[in-house]
């Protein structure tokens, strides 16, 4: 018997081999990883482990003696080049390995600057991969000037950990304001203004023409024609679907590898989960890049993989730490035609985004219980007045009316990766 072969060996690979387990899957369990190390968690690379809060043995998603006790097998620093549809089979490292079940788990890529821009200098870093973040840490001295690309969640999260530890920061983001794409003009105000009481030097609607040095950075030529000169750089504009082997095989893809509620490919013996998968959602389809997602997702595909037939109901959810702040984000913000803030005070409020009459997201910063308020309220479409959101002489939970819990609720600890 082959079992399932899982290509990817991250959080939503290792989160549906271990549900498999659970469920009573008692053929072989095959994840295929191109790192050589088990499966780890990415959020916290740009935050406590660069920071050096956090070490390498905490980053495990878990402890060694778990896959070997649920005979879970980890192919590890093996890149898997070809899908055989034909044969059931998938080529790993050189050896053919063969598969009832297969999933593509393959996640997502971190944007690089083109060459043509300098982005193969030395000192130009992004940040994905344990390695990614292992191969920067020597640059993060006191003193050293870095330059970060991209004024999204992870290069604010590198920025909060460089002003932390000392360094000269500089960021630039191309479109007119930080967070643009995926936050409200008064959650952008609010993280432009921790930044710079932080120290951190924020240039918006400016963007990176070209970096230039020897054979290593040492300045960035930018689109307002001035330079700055620079000792490392830190590309943070966003990240890639993962498709090359699924477009190989001849799956379908839009924008991530399609499939269906109940996570098949357009090859029904082919599965996909995780972020680098497109679904349906709410009469379109969507793509999500977050720890939730790739664990819920990747759970209800196991249990489909064992003999259920459960659609998928996204729920999304998010987390940004920078210095001592937490953003936490339920709902998406697409297609909102209307923002009102609830302030508690300078470094606790709520941004609350309706389309029509109804809410769809909520940025909460340092405010947990709005968070939870707005999140149960949007996944029980629930109907609040926007007027009570911002009368802050009311408590949060009083706009909550009775609303049972879901059943097998997940315990939350909201992440962004950023969501990146």
């Amino acid at each position: 018997m082959s079992g399932i072969v899982v290509i990817g060996a991250g959080q939503a690979g290792a989160s549906l081999a271990a549900k498999a387990r659970m469920l009573g899957y008692s053929a072989p369990i095959t994840l295929i990883g191109e790192e050589p190390l088990a499966p780890y968690q990415r959020p916290p690379l740009s935050k406590g482990y660069l920071l050096g809060e956090l070490s390498l043995e905490r980053l495990f998603l878990r402890a060694p003696s778990f896959w070997k006790e649920h005979e879970i097998t980890l192919a590890l620093d093996r890149r898997v080049t070809a899908i055989d549809r034909a044969s059931c089979t998938v080529t790993a490292g050189g050896d053919i390995v063969p598969f009832d079940h297969l999933v593509v788990a393959t996640g997502s890529n971190a944007r690089q600057l083109p060459q043509e821009m300098g982005g193969t200098l030395g000192g130009v870093h992004t940040i994905r991969t344990l390695a990614d973040v292992d191969g920067l840490m020597a640059d993060f001295r006191p003193g050293r000037r870095l330059l970060i690309i991209g004024g999204g969640y992870i290069g604010l999260e590198a920025a909060a950990v460089g002003a932390k530890l000392g360094l000269e920061v500089t960021l630039v983001e191309a479109t007119p304001r930080i967070l643009q794409r995926v936050a409200a003009v008064e959650t952008s105000n609010f993280f432009r203004d921790l930044h710079s009481a932080n120290g951190v030097s924020i240039l918006e609607g400016v963007g990176v023409d070209r970096l230039v040095g020897e054979n290593r950075v040492a300045a960035a030529l930018l689109s307002n024609g001035t330079s700055l000169t620079v000792d490392f750089v830190i590309v943070g504009v966003g990240v890639v679907p993962r498709t090359r082997l699924a477009e190989q095989a001849g799956l379908a893809v839009e924008n991530g590898i399609w499939t269906d509620a109940q996570g098949r490919t357009s090859d029904p013996s082919i599965w996909a989960a995780g972020e680098c998968v497109s679904f349906p959602w709410e009469g379109g389809r969507v793509r999500l890049e977050s720890v939730g997602h790739a664990i819920e997702h990747s759970e209800v595909v196991a249990e489909n993989i064992v003999g259920g037939s459960k659609a998928y109901d996204a729920k999304p959810w998010f987390w940004s730490d920078q210095y001592d702040v937490k953003l936490q984000i339920a709902g998406l913000n697409t297609g909102h035609d209307r923002v009102v803030e609830r302030r508690n005070n300078n470094s606790s409020r709520s941004i609350w985004y309706f389309r029509g009459n109804r809410l769809v997201a909520v940025d909460a910063i340092n405010d947990p219980r709005a968070y939870m308020v707005g999140k149960r309220i949007i996944e029980s479409h629930q109907t609040i007045s926007a007027n009570d959101v911002v009368d802050a002489s009311k408590d949060v939970t009083s706009m909550l009316t009775s609303v049972p819990d879901p059943p097998n609720r997940r315990a939350e600890t909201p992440e962004l990766t950023n969501t990146g």
